[in-house]
């Protein structure tokens, strides 16, 4: 019984983030998550920098 409550809960996180992502989409927002809250024109400065470190 706890599994079902668990993967519902996961399940519950998923589908509420796909629909944050596909929202931010429908916006214009180029890069979700960017650290540099959304200031930079197409994201290949900030989210290059965040890759190169990785």
């Amino acid at each position: 019984m706890g599994d079902y409550i668990v993967l519902g809960i996961v399940a519950v996180v998923l589908i509420a983030v796909i629909i944050y992502i596909v929202k931010q989409k429908k916006n214009g927002t180029k890069c979700i998550g960017c650290p540099s809250g959304k200031k930079c024109g197409s994201c290949s400065g900030c989210c290059d920098l965040n890759s190169k470190t990785k």
